[in-house]
């Protein structure tokens, strides 16, 4: 991978991360790193399931893999949350 890769991976799962928080019921307490990091896994996961099941190649933008990703995006943060929570109510 690229230096070019790997930037496009952080800005693309900012950007994953960040939808994936917005369509997530609640509020979220976590911080901004870990949402990044939440959309970039978010991002790799969805594009495999994407042509796992054969509809990452289309013509044109593919809507259906950015649909997975922020699905992926949104089940993680809010998993995130709910453990990051936890975890910090804990220490207290």
């Amino acid at each position: 991978m690229t230096i070019g890769g790997i930037i496009s991976a952080i800005v693309v799962g900012l950007i994953i991360g960040a939808l994936g928080r917005l369509v997530a019921p609640g509020k979220q307490g976590i911080p901004i790193w870990l949402t990044i990091l939440i959309g970039i896994v978010a991002a790799f996961i969805g594009t495999a399931i994407a042509r796992g099941i054969g509809y990452a190649d289309t013509k044109g933008f593919d809507w259906l893999e950015l649909i997975t990703q922020i699905v992926i995006a949104a089940i993680g943060v809010s998993l995130a949350a709910g453990m990051y929570g936890r975890r910090r109510n804990l220490t207290r």
